[in-house]
């Protein structure tokens, strides 16, 4: 399990607690769906966040969406 403060998309300063808050918020189902919504603010400086993870140790993006699906963030 990640931390809530664990930060996701670095190019936007966003933490995983606040992009679980917008994804639930705006009931948003696809990574298309968190990527186009504007409120949620990430995935449009670089890559990484949708893919590798900053650090590429697999913190992105789909996996808050899946982790936030399953009600465990």
């Amino acid at each position: 399990m990640i931390s809530k403060e664990t930060e996701i998309c670095v190019c936007n300063s966003v933490s995983a607690g606040e992009l679980a808050h917008c994804i639930k918020k705006h009931s948003l189902k696809t990574l298309e769906d968190v990527l186009e919504h504007e409120e949620c603010n990430v995935g449009d400086k670089c890559e990484s966040c949708k893919d590798e993870g900053f650090n590429n140790d697999g913190l992105n993006i789909p996996l808050v969406l899946a982790l936030v699906k399953r009600s465990q963030l």
